[in-house]
C-alpha cells in the first residue's frame, strides 16, 4: 500500500516484449483506474522498450535476469523483490511464471491471481504430466484464475482440477478505434509492391516456431500453382521477427516468388498495415486468444486460421472466415483461393468480423472484467 492507500498489484511474467499477452497487459494497464490500483511488473528474465507503451500511469519494471534452464537463484531474487514492493496482490501469467505463486506465498502476499493466456509451446494440448503436477501443486495457492478463452477455462477445470467458482474467463479486448476497416486507398506497403487490384494475404506476429509461418508460405505458393495467373495480383505480407523468418524467405526464393511477398520484420505501424491487407491468415500450432485475430477482425478482415485453442471461438466458418487443420497446406491454399476469386465474399465476411468485435470484444468490457476480479480478490479475506 502507498500512503494514499492505493493497493499495489505486482504482475509477474517470464519476459516482456512484443507479444499477444504483453499487448493485452498494455491495454489493461493503460485503462484500469489509477485511483484504484498501482502496478509494477517483475520480469523473471528481462524486458524490452515495448513496456513504454504503458502511458496512462507510471509502471516500474524490474528484471531478475533468470538464466536459461533451472536457475534456482531466481526464487530468492523474486522473494526479495516482493518483500521490497509489498504488493496487495500478485498476478502471475502462464506456466513460465507459475512458480511465482509459491514465492509470493512465502513472501507473505495473501492475495494471488494466475492468468492462463495459452499453453506452453512444448505442451500445446496441456497434457504434459510434469507440467500438470506443477499446476496442481500450485492450485491451492491461487486465489483466482483468469483464462482468456473458453478452451483454457475448460482445461483448467478438467485437467488441473480448478473449481469453476475460482475461474473467470475474460476475452481480450481490441482497440476498435485504432484498428478500423480501410477507407480509401491502400497504404503502408512498399511502393510498387501491390497493384491496385491486388489481393493481399497477410499475418502479423512473432515468427516463432509455434506460429508455423512456413505453412502459410507453402499455402501461398500452392495457390500460385493452382492458379498461375494469380501471380499478377496475389501478394503475401508477414510482419514480425523471429526464427521462422529466414526459412520463409528461403521458401519464397526457391519458388521464385520473392517479389510477391514482403517480410519486413518487426514494425510499429501495425494498424496501418492491417488496413493494407485483404485477408488475415494465422497458421498457429496453438493459441489462447489471438490478439492479432481480434485486430484483424476489427480492421474488417476475414480470417483464415488453424482450428486450435481460442481460434475456434473467434472464427466462424462461412460467416467471418475459415478454419483449417494444423499444418494442412492444401486446405489453407484452397481457402486462400476462394477469397482470391470472390471479392464479394471477402467484403461480406470482413464486415461480419468487424460487427463481432463491436458486439463482444471491446476494451471496456475486458477492462471492467479485470477490475471486477481484482476487486473481488482484494476484498476477500483469507
Amino acid at each position: 500500500m502507498s500512503a494514499r492507500g492505493v493497493p499495489l498489484i505486482v504482475h509477474v511474467v517470464h519476459h516482456f516484449a512484443v507479444g499477444g499477452m504483453e499487448n493485452g497487459m498494455v491495454n489493461i494497464l493503460n485503462r484500469l483506474p489509477a485511483y484504484k490500483y498501482r502496478h509494477a511488473v517483475v520480469c523473471l528474465t528481462d524486458f524490452t522498450d515495448y513496456h513504454q507503451r504503458i502511458v496512462a500511469q507510471s509502471v516500474p519494471f524490474y528484471a531478475l535476469h533468470k538464466q536459461p534452464g533451472r536457475d534456482l537463484s531466481i526464487y530468492p531474487k523474486l522473494w526479495r523483490a516482493l518483500r521490497d514492493l509489498r504488493p496487495a496482490l500478485v498476478h502471475t501469467r502462464n506456466l513460465s511464471a507459475l512458480e511465482g505463486q509459491f514465492v509470493a506465498a512465502a513472501a507473505g502476499v495473501r492475495r494471488r491471481v494466475h492468468g492462463e493466456h495459452g499453453r506452453d509451446v512444448f505442451d500445446l494440448d496441456g497434457s504434459n504430466r510434469k507440467y500438470n503436477l506443477l499446476r496442481r501443486a500450485a492450485r491451492p495457492l491461487v486465489g483466482h484464475y483468469i483464462s482468456v478463452s473458453r478452451d483454457l477455462e475448460g482445461w483448467l477445470k478438467t485437467t488441473v482440477g480448478v473449481p469453476a467458482s475460482r475461474i473467470t474467463q475474460i476475452y481480450s479486448g481490441v482497440d476498435s478505434v485504432r484498428f478500423q476497416p480501410r477507407a480509401g486507398q491502400r497504404s503502408g506497403l512498399p511502393a510498387g509492391f501491390a497493384p491496385d487490384d491486388a489481393v493481399v494475404f497477410g499475418s502479423v506476429g512473432r515468427m516463432a516456431e509455434v506460429k508455423d509461418y512456413p505453412t502459410l508460405v507453402r499455402a501461398f505458393l500452392r495457390l500460385l500453382e493452382l492458379q498461375p495467373a494469380a501471380r499478377q495480383r496475389a501478394r503475401l505480407v508477414i510482419v514480425g521477427e523471429g526464427v521462422a523468418r529466414a526459412p520463409c524467405l528461403a521458401l519464397l526464393k526457391q519458388a521464385g516468388a520473392e517479389a510477391l511477398a514482403w517480410l519486413p520484420g518487426e514494425r510499429h505501424d501495425i494498424a496501418e498495415l492491417m488496413r493494407a491487407l485483404d485477408v488475415f491468415v494465422l497458421p498457429s500450432l496453438g493459441e489462447g486468444i489471438s490478439n492479432t485475430i481480434l485486430e484483424a477482425q476489427a480492421s474488417g478482415l476475414p480470417v483464415v486460421a488453424t482450428a486450435v485453442g481460442g481460434n475456434v471461438e473467434l472464427v466462424q466458418p462461412g460467416s467471418n472466415g475459415a478454419l483449417v487443420g494444423v499444418g494442412d497446406v492444401e486446405a489453407m491454399a484452397q481457402a486462400l483461393l476462394k477469397y482470391f476469386n470472390d471479392a464479394s465474399m471477402t467484403a461480406r465476411q470482413g464486415q461480419a468480423a468487424r460487427e463481432l468485435i463491436e458486439r463482444k470484444f471491446s476494451l471496456d468490457a475486458m477492462t471492467q472484467a479485470y477490475e471486477r476480479v481484482y476487486d473481488q480478490v482484494l476484498g476477500s479475506q483469507e
